[in-house]
């Protein structure tokens, strides 16, 4: 392809809102356009890349036996009414009526329209397992669209979905594309992190994110110290790490009574003006993890059966379908914790099985509590479930909230003076917290999503009646796994690693050019000399860009180093004046050029990006 026929219009200046490497780049190497906020195009250079992308990920999704569909973009409401997340994901869908005011979202992810396509299809269990994947656009009404193509409204996904018999069958699947996903992003020359994650709103069981380092990451990651000297494997997004208690054990309710033995009976104390942990460790003069921490909690979709729970039996319990788990549409717990620990709300939503949970209101912390915020506790608090922290059980002298206004309790001790219903881990981990595995010391980075599989279980399958008849002809339900990939976010994340002060600096995978030819003047003997090693190369399947524009040699070098293209060969009148005829190579990732025989270049340059295709690809 020749520059002059070619669409590439680079820039000089850096865009205002472009805060990011990959945003910047993107821009000015003329790889993107934006139409409006968190909305892009891709031009002729960019899309040659996000094709690269695309086809690397369909070759590894075909060699684990997905089977690829093309569902459409718009979706009928019934189908996520039926899932209950027509509700559940809120002003992030993007809604619209056709003429007859029927409702419709634009997908913002798949799993309901693949799940209808199996369900209508579905008859026997020879027909498992069934993977199927997409690769398609997305819409999402982000609240604050930022970094490019990073986080916009609009992005195309890569979406597999799988169904099986049984959780073995799952599990296979599922670590099948775990080492896919790795192949992907090696062959993409990414360095990406795999990590524990929480499953959200996809609901499901098992979780896994593929993460890379970002300084602008949405995402704060957890990991061991040993790991860097490849000790141990600990790393985990923060809303699912776990990290070895810095107490002695868990206690039951009896070893927690034995224990409180010897504590005396509560008493309140009077603290006025006194509602933060902080405010109460100077009138006391304690330190914060003597005190027990509680919090109030909005659920939205509660899966759990809380009929049992006098404050919960009357609550209206509603089925997104006849054979779909009653919800709860809206329930308030509270939460108890040590002082110097924080709740992690994600963790606290899954636990609950709820799609959401925010902090209560004051008026409703009034309501439920009969005091004002800050005076809280678990101490005759019968108006809401209690689910209580790990790190609470082992507290039985404990400074808390009486359920007054300017009042706490001293001596408080679990077992003896309140109960959970509800022990489980809720806390935040953070920096200098203890791996659970290893036992060294914790830290923390920040990173951004890339991909993200996941055990959905029968979350989908059971709220949309699907089924299927085994092997002695009784019906059963298939569970489910999911397997997503953002194709704008990998590519720009490429840019992000693979970049200097001039540009960016592709991999040759990925590369929207392998080569491109810069003749210092585009006629005579530097002509033919041009275009005849682009069509040698051209016919050796190496993709070549010759810049042939009546420009000065100064900006033709800057726009291939700022598009980033793998190899730059440049021929003028000098080298071709040789005894034998000579052509300058540079390599976009080194600094020095050398020289390359003319009737030898093809050949060579050839050997050298089919070497580097195979090293990203392991093979």
């Amino acid at each position: 392809m020749n520059y002059s026929q070619n669409f590439i219009p680079t820039l000089r200046e850096v865009p205002a809102d472009a805060v990011i490497a990959s945003h910047r780049l993107m821009f000015r190497a003329g790889l993107i356009r934006k139409l409006a906020n968190g909305l892009f195009a891709y031009l002729p250079l960019g899309l040659r890349s996000f094709r690269k992308v695309e086809k690397i990920i369909k070759e590894e999704m075909d060699a684990v036996g997905a089977l690829e569909i093309k569902p459409p973009v718009v979706q009928p409401a019934e189908l996520w009414k039926e899932s209950g997340r027509w509700d559940a994901m809120g002003q992030s869908l993007l809604r619209v009526k056709n003429r007859l005011d029927h409702d419709f979202i634009v997908s913002p992810t798949a799993e309901e329209a693949f799940t209808a396509l199996v369900r209508d299809e579905l008859s026997s269990y020879r027909q498992l397992p069934l993977t199927l994947y997409q690769i398609n656009t997305k819409y999402r009404d982000e609240v604050r669209p930022r970094y490019g193509v990073m986080r916009g409204r609009e992005f195309t996904m890569k979406d597999a979905y799988s169904w099986h018999e049984n959780e073995n069958s799952l599990d296979k699947t599922y670590q099948e594309m775990g080492q896919a996903y790795r192949r992907i992003f090696k062959r993409c020359g990414l360095t990406v992190l795999p990590v524990k994650a929480d499953s959200g709103a996809m609901g499901g069981s098992g979780s896994e994110e593929f993460m890379v380092e970002s300084e602008v990451g949405d995402n704060t990651l957890i990991l061991c110290k040993s790991q860097t000297q490849g000790l141990c494997d600990y790393a985990a997004n923060v809303e699912k790490a776990s990290c070895k208690a810095d107490f002695a054990g868990i206690m039951s309710i009896e070893e927690a009574k034995t224990a409180a033995a010897n504590t005396p009976a509560f008493e309140k104390i009077d603290t006025p003006n006194v509602k933060t942990i902080d405010e109460l460790c100077s009138f006391l003069n304690a330190e914060p993890k003597t005190f027990i921490k509680t919090l109030i909690y909005r659920a939205e979709n509660v899966e759990l059966d809380l009929s049992s729970i006098p404050s919960c039996a009357k609550l209206e319990r509603k089925k997104p379908s006849p054979d779909a788990p009653a919800v709860y549409a809206e329930v308030f717990f509270a939460a108890a914790i040590r002082g110097d620990l924080d709740v992690n709300e994600v963790k606290l939503a899954a636990i609950l099985k709820a799609s959401e949970v925010t902090l209560a209101s004051d008026t409703d912390v009034v309501r439920l509590t009969g005091a004002p915020v800050g005076f809280a506790g678990p101490i005759g608090l019968t108006t809401l479930p209690l689910v209580i922290d790990h790190s609470v059980t082992v507290m039985n002298n404990a400074v808390t909230g009486a359920l007054a206004k300017d009042l706490h309790y001293k001596h408080a001790a679990y077992g003896r003076d309140f109960e959970a219903w509800l022990v489980d881990d809720i806390r935040t981990v953070k920096a200098g917290d203890t791996c659970i595995i290893c036992g060294s010391e914790l830290y923390t980075k920040m990173g951004n999503e890339l991909g993200h599989i996941f055990k959905l279980g029968y979350k989908y399958t059971r709220s949309m009646n699907v089924s299927y008849l085994d092997v002695n002809g009784k019906s059963q339900t298939p569970t489910m796994g999911c397997y997503g990939i953002g194709v704008d976010r990998t590519l720009a994340s490429v840019i992000e690693e693979h970049h200097d002060e001039a540009g960016i600096i592709w991999p040759v995978s990925l590369a929207p050019y392998h080569i491109t030819i810069i003749p210092i003047k585009y006629d005579g003997a530097v002509k033919e000399a041009a275009d005849k090693l682009a069509d040698q190369l051209t016919a050796a399947g190496i993709e070549v860009l010759l810049d042939d524009r009546n420009e000065r040699p100064g900006v033709k070098f800057n726009d291939a180093d700022l598009t980033g293209i793998p190899y730059r060969v440049v021929i003028g009148d000098k080298g071709l004046g040789q005894e034998v005829p000579q052509v300058e190579v540079k390599s976009r990732k080194e600094k020095e050029t050398f020289m390359a025989d003319l009737d030898k270049a093809a050949e060579e340059l050839t050997q050298k990006i089919h070497k580097e295709l195979t090293l990203l690809s392991g093979c």
